[in-house]
Formats: C-alpha cells, structure tokens, sequence
C-alpha cells in the first residue's frame, strides 16, 4: 500500500509541475501576440497617415490646383466645370497642354463620358460617337463642328476653285483636262495626294496614278519665297465660334512658321527634304536671319516675320490681307454645307472649333493655301520651343469661344441676373437714329432694312446670337475678327442700305444681319469696327 501510495504521490506532482509550466507558456504567448498586434495596428495607422499626408500634399500644389490624377470619373467636389479630354494614344502626352490650360482655367479633368461640361476631342467625334452627340445638353461644349470635314477633307478643299489654291484636278475624273493642260504647260510639276496619305513627292506626268480613286493631283508651286534659303510655310489658327450666322476668328498676335530641313537649292526633287515641312521641319529659332528677332528679342514668331519682311522691301500688310481673305472664302463657300450637317443636331450653339490654314507665298507674293487641320498639333514631344504658342492659342481660342469665363462654373448657371450683367438687350441696341423714328415704330415695318435690327424686330435666336457675338468681343484676348471682316469707322459711318461699300447684298440673310450689327456697333464703339 505504502508503495502505491509513493508511485501516486510522484505521480500527482509531475502532473502540477507540467501544468504550470504549460500555463506559463500559454501566457507568454498570449503576450508576444498582444505585441504583435499593436505593432501591426501602428504600422497600418502611420502608412494611413503617410497616404493622406500625400494627398493633401498632392491636392495644394500649384502646377495641380484641381486634378490629383491624370483623368478622374464624375464632377468634382467643389462643383468646377468639367472637361472631358478624348484621344487615342493618350499616353504620349500629345495633349498636355490641352489638359494643363483647362486645369488653370480652374476646370476638372474627367475621363469618362458621365456628367461633363465640355469635350476635347482630337479625332471627329460624329460618327463613333454621335449617340452623345445627338443628345447634348444646352450648356455643354463640343470643340468641333458636324461637317467640318468639307473644309479639312483634302479633297473637298482642292477642288473648291479657289484663287489660292494651286491648280488642281480629280483623278480619274478630270484625268482629259489635267493632260491637256499638261501639254499646254510641260515645265509643269506635280504631286499627287489624298486624305489617307501625308506623304508628298514630286511627279513627272508620267509618274501619276490615274485610275486611284479618291485622289488628285496638284500643280507644284515652283517658284517658293524662301527665307536664308529655305522654303516655309505660315499656319494660321481659325476659330468658328458660330454657324449661322457666321463667325470666325483668328490668333492674330501669332503664327506658326515651319522651315524644310535643307535649302531649297540646288533642288533636286528626290529630296523632300528641300520642299516639303513635315514633322521634323526646321524651327524660326535656328533660321540666321530671324534668330536674333525671336530668341533675343523676344519678338513673336509673326512680328520676327513681319520685321524680316519689311526689312526687305515686301508688302508685309499685303501678305496679311491675303491671308484673311481667303479664311472668310473658304468658310463662306462651305457655309450651306455646313449649317446642313449641323440640322442632324439639337444645336450648333454647342460646337466651336479650332483650325489651323497652312499657307505658302512664291516668290512674287501669291498666296497658296496647301490644306486646312481639324485637330492641329499641340505638342511639344519634337520641338519643345512651342510650348508659350501652343498654350497660348489654346487659352485665347477657349476665351473666345466663352469656354472660359469670368462667371464661376457658368455652365450650370440658372441666374438671369447674371446672363444680364454680362450682356443684356441694351449693350446690343444700334441705330437708335434709325430705330427711334417713325420709320420703324411697330413689327409691320421691321421688313425694312434700316428697321431689321431693331429691339422690337429680334426674333430670340437673332437676338441671342448678337449676344454671343457682344460677349466674343470683349472675350477674344489675342483674336481678331475675320468674319463679319473687320472695317474702316469712317466707311461705318457713312453706311446705310443705300450706300453700301460693304456689298451686305451678297451675303445670307442672317450673315447681313451680323454684319449690319457690327456696323451699328462700330458707330457706337471704335473697338467693334
């Protein structure tokens, strides 16, 4: 018994002593865990912290006063306008600018199509996205017109039979008068384009494609204007504000100047590099003669070209005058086709758009216009010395066409009283001589010409247009007017529908009507003339 009771006794004393040592273990690492956690709660707190200390940093510097990434969905928090920029290959970075404008213009960049304000659209958005354009807001902006084609198409524009167009035929369709004026003019030479193909080589006759379809072929301006050698281009910025009635702008404080690589002599028409300006054209800033104008003096691409021409002995005024008349052709012949494009749509309010007119001069001064780009280039990614041009025309064309405004966020704007502060019916009155006498007293006499623009004979559509074109004005920063062209204040004055240097009898209706406003305006106010 004795030795039973000693084997339990052992027995019952391992057992307590494992017991305790197990406890022991059990609360050490019930401890390590506690640790473990805490640490882990710290470390998630502090990359918190860290995270927002980055936002807040992101969110107040000044080169981003709106947008933390590069597109985000929906409106922005403080109720800003917001763009919708659209392009394929974004990634480039070919509209970066685009973007960095809007953005100091206080607009949130958007990259979905949900609740936007204005859309950029590089490529024409009528057809792969005519869904949203066919259901476009009042208020909401759109930076191309239904249509705009007829003007940029290559081959709309070279066969519009204008005087500063070279010589031009379609193929296969004029193929019989293009050999016979062939053979009349053999010194002639050619290139042959179409709207897929950017490439340009001179061709014999021999050489042309006659059965290509879609194509034609242009007579080579032969005899370029150069300058320390070189032949050159002048691409001038157009702004269509509006349809109908018409309304076109220029950036008029500068032009973009494109040289060819090499000399135009000795020439030698296998190197396209001698006639033709492509992407890696030779920039004002390394041309001798104009260096010193543009990089020392600060001179404009435009004024550092206007000097150079007057220095040596040109018509620099003539050049100029050229240039605009031949915009206000353009748009006026393809006017009916482009307000039919836009009858597909709520409105033409919503559209504006920026061009760019590429011209050449031969060395007598004749002016030839080569083509016209829907989506110019904005980017700096070959030459980075463009950056002030290319913000600056996109700011001024955003201005003018009242894409910014000095009214906060007035897109979504339901104030009356504040659409009357920035122009009511009594900045737009004109020819109160006219429009006070008994001539014009009561609707029945508004057929009369004196009478059209009278208060009591706008109809709303008139009358919000002549707003628009009053806002246009005092908005147009380093624009200038090209149609209704600009005039003379004497001939303003003397104008009336019996003397009439202005040929109003020429125009549209409603193109009359915007032009006898400017008139009437001009009386008022020297800056509207």
């Amino acid at each position: 018994m004795d030795t039973k009771r000693l084997h339990s006794d052992s027995f019952s004393g391992e057992f307590h002593h494992q017991k305790k040592k197990s406890c022991r273990v059990t609360r050490l690492n019930i401890l390590v865990g506690i640790v473990l956690s805490v640490g882990l709660l710290l470390t998630a707190l502090n990359v918190y912290e860290l995270q927002q200390m980055r936002e807040e940093h992101m969110l107040h510097r000044d080169d981003h006063p709106i947008t933390i990434v590069e597109g985000s969905m929906g409106r922005s928090p403080n109720n800003s306008p917001v763009v919708w920029i659209l392009g394929k290959h974004m990634e480039t970075g070919y509209l970066t600018h685009v973007k960095t404008v809007f953005e100091r213009l206080g607009f949130h960049v958007t990259n979905g199509e949900d609740d936007w304000d204005v859309l950029w659209a590089h490529d024409y958005p009528f057809i792969t996205m005519k869904h949203i354009m066919t259901r476009l807001q009042p208020h909401q902006r759109v930076n191309h017109f239904p249509g705009s084609g007829f003007i940029t198409n290559k081959g709309h524009l070279a066969t519009m039979q204008l005087e500063a167009f070279p010589r031009c035929f379609r193929v296969p369709k004029d193929k019989e008068k293009l050999l016979e004026y062939a053979k009349s003019h053999p010194e002639t030479m050619w290139v042959q384009k179409n709207n897929n193909h950017r490439g340009v080589r001179i061709k014999q006759l021999d050489e042309l494609d006659f059965e290509s379809e879609g194509s034609f072929v242009q007579e080579f301006v032969a005899k370029p204007l150069l300058i320390d050698k070189r032949k050159f281009d002048i691409g001038v910025y157009v702004i269509l504000t509006n349809l109908n009635p018409l309304r076109v702008y220029i950036i008029n404080d500068d032009a973009l100047f494109r040289f060819c690589p090499e000399e135009y002599y000795p020439f030698d028409k296998n190197n396209v590099n001698k006639y033709v300006v492509h992407d890696s054209y030779t920039p004002m800033w390394k041309i001798p003669s104009l260096k010193s104008m543009y990089t020392d003096q600060k001179y404009s691409y435009k004024e550092s070209f206007n000097r150079h021409m007057i220095n040596s002995g040109y018509n620099v005024t003539k050049i100029w005058s050229d240039i605009h008349e031949t915009i206000q052709a353009v748009y006026l012949k393809k006017q009916a086709v482009l307000i039919q494009a836009g009858t597909k749509y709520k409105s033409t309010r919503n559209f504006f758009e920026l061009v760019r007119f590429d011209f050449v001069l031969d060395e007598d001064l004749k002016l030839f216009l080569m083509e016209v780009n829907m989506s110019p280039n904005l980017s700096t990614n070959h030459f980075k010395g463009n950056k002030r041009l290319y913000q600056h025309v996109m700011y001024n064309v955003l201005r003018v066409s009242r894409v910014a405004s000095l009214v906060h966020n007035h897109f979504h704007n339901s104030d009356n009283d504040a659409d009357e502060m920035l122009a009511s019916d009594k900045e737009i009155t004109v020819f109160s001589e006219w429009c006070s006498a008994s001539e014009c007293q009561g609707t029945t006499k508004c057929s009369v010409t004196k009478c059209r623009l009278c208060s009591h004979c706008l109809e709303l559509s008139l009358r919000t247009s002549l707003k628009d074109a009053y806002l246009e004005h005092y908005n147009k920063g380093g624009c200038m007017r090209i149609f209704p062209p600009t005039m003379d204040r004497s001939a303003a004055l003397k104008w009336s529908p019996e003397i009439d240097p202005f040929n109003l009898q020429n125009l549209t209706a409603r193109n009359r009507a915007m032009y006898m406003w400017f008139i009437g305006m001009c009386r008022k106010d020297q800056s509207f003339c």
